[in-house]
């Protein structure tokens, strides 16, 4: 792999980030430096470790850096239910960003499985 450009997980974890931002922006103003901040940092920061990650020297590092991506992704998962709760996004909009956060999340664990299986094989 050339650069962290050509990963799925990466190009579907932007995608993501992408149509989150719109999403937030969305919310309340009294929320711009509360939920809608945190949901895009958090929704930021998913394709931002698995580019930082993939720029380390060691594959233990790699690991770490998707590790920290996994849990903006949880976090960015719980915040947009908590946007849901609070009547700022509809039911629909929650369950299509959780569709995305679940796919970003099944092929982050695939390239942290195949990298651990990397790091234990002789």
């Amino acid at each position: 792999m050339k650069s962290y450009r050509d990963l799925i997980v990466w190009q579907k974890s932007m995608d993501l980030a992408v149509d989150v931002h719109p999403v937030a922006l969305g919310f309340p103003k009294a929320e711009l430096f509360g939920l809608t901040s945190q949901i895009n940092r958090c929704a930021t920061s998913v394709p931002s470790n698995i580019a930082e990650g993939h720029g380390r020297r060691t594959t233990g590092d790699y690991i770490h850096f998707l590790s920290i991506s996994r849990g903006s992704l949880n976090e960015l998962e719980t915040q947009l239910t908590l946007a849901m709760r609070h009547g700022y996004i509809s039911e629909a909009v929650h369950d299509r960003l959780l569709e995305l956060t679940s796919e970003v999340g099944r092929l982050l664990n695939g390239l942290m499985d195949s990298l651990e299986r990397r790091l234990s094989s002789p």
